[in-house]
C-alpha cells in the first residue's frame, strides 16, 4: 500500500474512532498515518538517491 493510501486509511479510522468514541480505532488511525508519512519519506529519499546516481553517471 502506498504512503498516500495509508494516510487516507488512517484518517478515516481516526475520524471513525473519534466519532464513535473508540480510542483504539482512533489510535490505530493515527498509527496508519505515521506509517504513510514514513513510506512517503522513504520514497522521497530513494528518488533523490536515484537522481543523484543518475547525475553522477551522466544520465
Amino acid at each position: 500500500m502506498s504512503g498516500t493510501a495509508d494516510n487516507v486509511k488512517g484518517n478515516i479510522k481516526e475520524t471513525a474512532g473519534a466519532v464513535t468514541g473508540d480510542k483504539d480505532l482512533e489510535n490505530e488511525g493515527k498509527a496508519d498515518q505515521v506509517v504513510g508519512k514514513l513510506k512517503d519519506a522513504v520514497s522521497d529519499v530513494k528518488d533523490a538517491a536515484e537522481g543523484a546516481i543518475d547525475k553522477v553517471r551522466g544520465k
